[in-house]
């Protein structure tokens, strides 16, 4: 036998085995089996001294399809190695048979997470004005933790309704895999978020695109759902950017880009007329978010594209990211302030010592005006 299922995974004795999860370490750090170890396929033989030889090794990746693969090799080289059949997607789906905990779930954001959640929701939404009565919000929901945080926290403002204004919760499937499309939907079952579902073919696009295929996908994405969102009498889309992708933001313009920009808490569309995009999710911490996801038992996808298991292109963006992850950990242990320097640092610009700047387009220096000074 060279597989298990996860009932026969179960009913093992967890003393005599050891899970190992080779998905990318980006995408561990978003959920995995309990007790799992986390080696990445494309190092796993590398570090074949972090297997256990006394042990029955499980083998999972997110469907099963790249860990098969890895266990049958393992085999050759004598380890007791199964493959979990089905992958995490398996894990995933096993965790839908209860979908009566939406209460207790929306119960945590109005205590537990108030202050760090909702509060801090509310607080961006009101700072940066980001709605008005009569508003009607697309809130785009990709699968993913933020995403479907946002969501709930729209719920709740909703439910205070200290003026009138719409929700619709918007998923666009760009060509999901069958399995994928099913854990968004159960997820918003368990949720009680009533989803609004249009498809495209946005992934057979850009399948064949070998430079920043990704961006390329984000691109097209966004203007689909600018366009569906009008359609349906929407004048704005809520996306789940939080705090940290607006600090990781800020350094990566300027570590790759060679620039000084910020993720804006709302733009105007400017190929959609009347359409605004807003971040409500701004101030809002990752570490806050994952907590609120593992004390209610959640598992999300962290990426719903539907070459998860083979798309390399996808692990290549996230190590920019992850980069940066790492290196305002890094700069925390020194300085405890740093992240929240670096988003106050977009907000206290001085022009007067910039050398040279843009606006709307239009370059200016600091010598247009040096001798009139």
């Amino acid at each position: 036998m060279e597989s298990i299922t996860l009932k026969e995974l179960d009913n093992l004795n967890k003393d005599e085995i050891q899970l190992i999860d080779i998905r990318r370490n980006t995408t561990f750090a978003n959920g995995g089996l309990e007790g799992a170890i986390n080696i990445d396929k494309d190092e796993i033989f590398a570090y074949l001294d972090r297997l256990d030889k006394d042990k029955k090794i499980i083998i999972y990746c997110q469907s099963g399809i790249i860990s098969r693969d890895v266990a049958v090799e393992l085999k050759k080289m004598g380890y007791d190695a199964l493959n979990l059949d089905g992958g995490y997607d398996s894990f995933l789906i096993s965790h839908f048979a209860n979908v009566e905990r939406n209460s207790l779930i929306e119960k945590s954001i109005r205590k537990k997470f108030h202050k760090v959640l909702f509060s801090r929701f509310a607080k961006a939404i009101n700072t940066y004005e980001m709605l008005k009565p009569g508003d009607k919000v697309a809130v785009c929901i990709s699968g993913g933790k933020d995403s479907m945080l946002m969501a709930k926290l729209f719920q709740e403002l909703k439910r205070h309704n200290k003026f009138e204004f719409e929700l619709v919760f918007l998923v666009m499937d760009p060509g999901y895999n069958d399995l994928n499309r099913k854990i968004i939907e159960q997820n918003a079952k368990v949720l009680g978020i009533p989803i609004t579902v249009f498809e495209s073919d946005i992934f057979d696009a850009v399948y064949d695109v070998e430079k920043n295929p990704c961006y390329l996908c984000a691109r097209m994405r966004r203007g689909h759902l600018y366009k569906n969102a009008k359609d349906l009498g929407c004048n704005k889309i809520a996306l789940g950017h939080h705090y940290d992708d607006v600090i990781e933001t800020i350094l990566m313009g300027m570590l790759y880009g060679g620039q000084v920009q910020t993720m804006m808490p709302k733009l105007h569309s400017t190929n959609f007329e009347g359409m605004e995009l807003i971040r409500p999710m701004y101030l809002i911490r990752e570490d806050d978010i994952k907590h609120w996801r593992d004390y209610n038992d959640l598992h999300f996808i962290q990426c719903a594209c539907k070459f998860t298991d083979t798309c390399t292109t996808c692990g290549n963006t996230g190590s920019k990211r992850m980069e940066i992850k790492n290196l305002i950990a890094e700069l925390k242990e020194v300085n405890p302030s740093v992240e929240a320097n670096i988003f106050a640092s977009v907000e206290n610009v001085n022009i007067d010592t910039v050398i040279r700047y843009k606006r709307k387009g239009v370059k200016y220096s600091f010598l247009d005006d040096y001798d009139g000074k």
